[in-house]
């Protein structure tokens, strides 16, 4: 028997095979799939990633029924109220911001970080966004941490900004139905 990659989950199709899919190769498919028509591409692949993830790492399965992963991944797209694709920012309001930009107006130090990242978040809500999305993560952990490869700390720093954010929105006064997205 041939061992499966460390990437892989196997999905058991309903006609009764296995196929070994990557994230990657499901988060394609579903861009590429009816999926794509109501989310934004890149949204839909860091849904799939965590869906995978959750099994995968989480759960520790090695194996799945499509049917199972399609209904958590839909469990996942329907927690957030986001807007149909092409729609206009009046009809929804949205609160962008990029981590990048913070971590490296503060020369990449956490000590200068967090505080910004907390009244960020406070400015950000005075408009009573329905969403509020945080973007380039990854890159702002790297800046963080002095990593040009992803490493434990970049993860355990990775962790630390979401759990700081979901801290400071239940702290906040946000609106009742403002949702987070940090990718």
């Amino acid at each position: 028997m041939i061992a499966l990659s460390s990437d892989c989950l196997l999905f058991q199709m309903a006609s009764g095979e296995s196929l070994p899919l990557s994230a990657e190769m499901i988060s394609v498919e579903l861009v590429n799939g009816a999926a794509a028509c109501n989310y934004d591409e890149e949204f839909v692949s860091h849904a799939a990633n965590a869906v995978f993830h959750y099994f995968k790492h989480e759960l520790g399965r090695m194996s799945v029924t499509l049917g199972e992963f399609a209904e958590a991944l839909e469990k996942v797209l329907g927690g957030f109220k986001l807007p149909p694709r092409g729609a206009t920012c009046s009809a929804f309001k949205v609160g962008r911001f990029d981590l990048l930009e913070l971590a490296e107006s503060g020369g990449g130090c956490e000590l200068l970080f967090f505080p910004r990242l907390r009244s960020e978040l406070r400015y950000r809500l005075q408009n009573s966004p329905e969403l509020l999305r945080f973007s380039g993560l990854r890159n702002c952990v790297k800046c963080l941490a002095g990593a040009e490869r992803w490493c434990a700390r970049c993860q355990q720093l990775h962790e630390h900004i979401v759990d700081f954010l979901r801290t400071c929105l239940t702290a906040e006064t946000a609106p009742p139905n403002c949702t987070l997205l940090v990718e």
